[in-house]
């Protein structure tokens, strides 16, 4: 593996979620589904109230800072932030669908965030800073924008093993010589899944109080090919590998997928895969 330049992952990252964005947005109600047991544990822990000032980094969708702001009208102030303009657009139009008026769209980095200090008055991040070349300094802006007293919510996914759901249709990809296997050293979506590293990290950038508890959830698909198609959609490297695919290749992917997922698999041919993801709570 050639050693991360953190500024080209940064550019080809942000290229990745620009063009990943209509994805996520026809997926949208779907992700709401399997991940709003995530969303409600890291809500729960900020113990909002009316008039509070929240903030939501890689929003995504902005499914979490929506059920915050719910809880803190009248008075108060989501930010729904993200680093994707194309992603901040889908967020846009799900708060008009749902009529939430009290949200504010920022662009917003992780590693710097553009707000002044003492802020906020909490900070949620569902699955966002584990993907990132520098965590450590994503969370210590979230420590610096918080107001004393207040609470940051943090999603992360546990270890590889308790996550099918996001290993299958990359393992194939690796066996059948498409992928490069991912490299442990480099920032992805279990790069903050062992024991006590999340914890760590906010205790390292002056959190107090800091508790980290799995928290379980399922993704149920039609089909392997609806897997393999929502995957594409959502995953700007597997979207790359899959669409540069010819249709024997193709073929190959389904029938490995298919192989890998059977333990899953019932027998109208329906995945339910499990996942598992980390939930962190800690106070400024």
């Amino acid at each position: 593996m050639s050693p991360l330049d953190p500024d080209e992952f940064r550019v080809d990252a942000r290229e990745g979620w620009e063009r990943s964005a209509e994805g996520w947005g026809r997926a949208a109600d779907r992700i709401h589904d399997w991940a709003v047991g995530v969303s409600a544990t890291m809500v729960d822990a900020l113990a909002l109230q009316p008039g509070d000032r929240v903030l939501e980094l890689a929003a995504g969708p902005g499914d979490t800072g929506f059920m915050a702001a719910e809880l803190i009208a009248p008075g108060g102030t989501l930010i729904c932030s993200d680093g994707a303009e194309a992603m901040l657009d889908v967020a846009r139009e799900r708060a008009a669908a749902q009529h939430i008026s009290n949200v504010e769209f920022r662009r917003l980095e992780l590693e710097w965030i553009d707000l002044e200090t003492a802020s906020v008055d909490a900070v949620l991040c569902r699955w966002g800073i584990m993907l990132i070349p520098d965590p450590e300094s994503s969370a210590r802006e979230i420590r610096r924008v918080l107001r004393p007293g207040g609470r940051a919510a943090l999603a992360v996914w546990d270890e590889a093993e308790r996550n099918p759901w996001a290993t299958l249709a990359r393992q194939a990809l690796v066996e059948l010589g498409h992928l490069e296997p991912p490299d442990p050293e480099q920032p992805g979506q279990f790069s903050l899944a062992g024991p006590d590293v999340l914890a760590e990290l906010l205790a390292g950038a002056g959190f107090l109080d800091v508790t980290v508890a799995p928290v379980a959830m399922q993704r149920t698909y039609g089909s392997v090919e609806q897997y393999l198609s929502e995957t594409a959609e959502m995953s700007p490297s597997l979207r790359t590998a899959i669409s540069a695919l010819g249709e024997d290749e193709r073929d190959a992917l389904r029938e490995r997928t298919a192989a890998l997922a059977a333990p899953f698999t019932d027998d109208d041919g329906s995945l339910v895969l499990p996942g598992s993801s980390l939930v962190a709570s800690a106070g400024a």
